[in-house]
């Protein structure tokens, strides 16, 4: 009777690790020349945003452009930092912070690129 017990606690512990290592978003990375995100979104930098500063970006611009955040386990490395943002920390790239775009609907699309002429295609 203990065995069975004790395999489904392992069984449910393991079940735990396995969804919990799942939730954690991938660092941001670079294909065909740029920064896209864990599901291959591309990612954006503004120009109001000043290095090392707090996100330019804020009120309705936080609907339209979210920050690429990273999670607590997250370690910067290189060029890749993590800045305070609200809710967390997000990825900054040489000292830019890191955007999605509400409007990109799937992976590839580029329809924030130059968008007010002050967020651009974040690239290597």
């Amino acid at each position: 009777m203990k065995k069975p017990i004790a395999m489904a606690a392992t069984g449910g512990l393991l079940s735990a690790l396995i969804l919990s290592a799942s939730a954690f978003a991938a660092p941001p990375k670079a294909d065909n020349g740029m920064f896209v995100d864990e599901k291959g979104m591309t990612l954006y930098t503004f120009d109001k945003d000043t290095k090392g500063g707090p996100s330019a970006c804020s009120g309705g611009c936080v609907q339209a452009w979210p920050a690429a955040m990273a999670t607590d386990s997250d370690q910067p490395s290189g060029k890749w930092t993590t800045e305070s943002a609200e809710g967390g920390k997000q990825w900054a790239y040489d000292g830019k912070r890191l955007y999605r775009f509400a409007k990109d609907t799937k992976p590839g699309d580029k329809n924030g690129d130059n968008f007010r002429d002050v967020w651009h295609v974040a690239k290597p």
